[in-house]
């Protein structure tokens, strides 16, 4: 079983409508049998909502379940109720990135596609501070806070269980100057040493490489149990997109592909990333 709160709250969310739509039911016919709102069976299925070990009782005498599956169940309900160990740097971590934190900390794969900046998980503290500084309208309190819960999650990268990540960055956030030149050479000396880790791979995309499949930057995660699907993250500023239909991972992984065939290979990138880091030294 996955670890985090947030991946068990995910898998009871997938479990609940897999029995529901396997017993042939809508939400509307199960609310009413169980004299609540379809929207409430809704929320239950779709991990907005809180769900008590004593609507895991009802569902399942609906559903004329296992006690077996009922105990598995009314577990999972239990400990989606715990907090990560993000979530206890409270605004610092907006609600939406509390949900991906909690995704990637049980990933068995991440793909990742930057087309900006450089990726959360290889940046360093001062790179992560200019970020959240500039244009954020936070406390300074928050900051730290934020800083310090990305930097606590690059130890994902170094664990003995640490994901199949992979990485392609647009040749653009390797020059574009974030702090100034000072912080940059230090930042891309840490890219160099990310991309060393037997768990990464890392690959740049240059500015010739054409026109390439992507509009902007997206990660992918994948899980180790057959239960869990894999699903697309796409965050903004205010909010985030994540997408899990087989579909929507279908496009992205053919995206990703087509990214990964354009960009260089990774012991190319890595000359790349030395050659502007010498312009950022001189």
């Amino acid at each position: 079983m996955a670890g985090s709160p947030t991946a068990r709250r995910r898998r009871l969310s997938i479990e609940l409508k897999k029995l529901r739509e396997t017993s042939g039911f809508t939400c509307a016919q199960v609310g009413e049998a169980l004299d609540w709102s379809g929207s409430k069976v809704n929320r239950m299925e779709t991990g907005s909502g809180r769900v008590q070990p004593s609507d895991i009782d009802a569902l399942c005498r609906f559903y004329s379940t296992s006690d077996e599956l009922r105990e598995f169940l009314k577990s999972l309900a239990r400990q989606a109720k715990t907090r990560g160990w993000w979530q206890v740097h409270g605004a610092g971590v907006p609600e939406w990135f509390n949900i991906y934190i909690g995704l990637e900390q049980d990933a068995s794969t991440l793909r990742q596609y930057q087309c900006e900046l450089l990726p959360g998980l290889m940046q360093i503290e001062g790179y992560a501070r200019e970020l959240h500084t500039t244009g954020a309208h936070m406390s300074a309190q928050d900051i730290d806070r934020a800083v310090r819960v990305r930097m606590e999650r690059q130890t994902m990268l170094t664990r003995d269980d640490a994901p199949d990540a992979w990485f392609i960055v647009n040749e653009g956030a390797l020059r574009n100057v974030i702090g100034d030149r000072a912080l940059m050479r230090i930042q891309l000396e840490r890219l160099l040493e990310s991309a060393e880790l037997p768990a990464v791979t890392l690959q740049v995309l240059p500015f010739d490489s054409g026109t390439c499949p992507a509009t902007g930057s997206f990660t992918m995660l994948g899980f180790p149990a057959p239960e869990d699907p894999d699903l697309v993250y796409r965050d903004g500023i205010t909010d985030a997109v994540y997408l899990e239909g087989e579909h929507h991972v279908r496009e992205y992984t053919r995206a990703f592909d087509g990214l990964r065939a354009a960009a260089l290979s990774p012991q190319r990138s890595v000359q790349l990333i030395k050659s502007v880091l010498k312009d950022f030294t001189g």
